[in-house]
């Protein structure tokens, strides 16, 4: 693991202290001390500690790649966009090191939530009736000859994994409800709760509190609907 490496030569060799690689990498205190006692060796084989070319830059990656987490699968750049950008800023090493470091951090990261309980699970079983998971997708089909984009908003029942799509030439709030509509009206009821991706999911074009606030208000109105059938 390149990310391993990295943690036990800035400490053994460089003497960085746990605070400050945990600044670097972005992962815990208690992460970075799980690594250094890890029984793993890394090589398997006795060769000099030698440096790496990707060491200089392993905190400019680190905080790349922190920055890379926060952002929307289709906004965020790939490994081969972040060894060009390191390569730009003087990185002359491959880029099979860049993408171990990245595969590295990245399950570091997400054993780090688990661990601390920070990650968001979604339970794989379900009982008839207790959930529905709603998203939107982007779509394109030739309306009156024209090659038109759409917004698909997607409805499925968590148990018996039936759903109905649902295009839109945008997503707002009415499009939002009108799908939830006619979705639990063919689905013949609304289940117990909702699973969404983000609060935008729910509140297209509003963000942060101001979406938790308007999608509770808007979803409350499915709640005179019976659930439905056990299907």
């Amino acid at each position: 693991m390149e990310l391993l490496s990295v943690i036990r030569r800035w400490h053994y060799r460089d003497h960085f202290s746990i605070r400050e690689i945990s600044r670097r990498t972005g992962l815990s205190r208690n992460t970075v001390r799980k690594y250094l006692r890890s029984d793993t060796v890394e090589p398997k084989f006795n060769i000099p500690d030698r440096p790496s070319k990707l060491d200089p830059y392993a905190d400019k990656l680190s905080q790349m790649l922190r920055q890379e987490a926060g952002k929307s699968r289709k906004q965020k750049r790939t490994t081969k966009q972040l060894h060009a950008d390191l390569a730009a800023l003087g990185y002359d090493g491959s880029y099979n090191r860049v993408a171990a470091f990245a595969r590295d951090w990245k399950a570091a990261r997400q054993q780090e939530q688990q661990t601390c309980g920070r990650g968001v699970f979604v339970p794989l079983a379900f009982l008839p009736g207790e959930a529905f998971q709603f998203d939107w997708s982007e779509d394109w089909a030739i309306i009156a000859g024209e090659r038109t984009k759409l917004q698909v908003a997607h409805v499925k029942l968590s148990y018996s994994r039936a759903f109905i799509l649902r295009a839109y030439p945008q997503q707002t709030h009415e499009m939002l409800f009108d799908a939830h509509n006619h979705a639990f009206r063919v689905l013949g009821g609304v289940p117990r709760r909702g699973i969404y991706d983000t609060d935008r999911a729910k509140s297209p074009g509003i963000r942060g509190e101001a979406a938790r606030r308007a999608s509770g208000e808007g979803i409350g109105v499915f709640g005179p609907h019976r659930p439905p059938d056990a299907t």
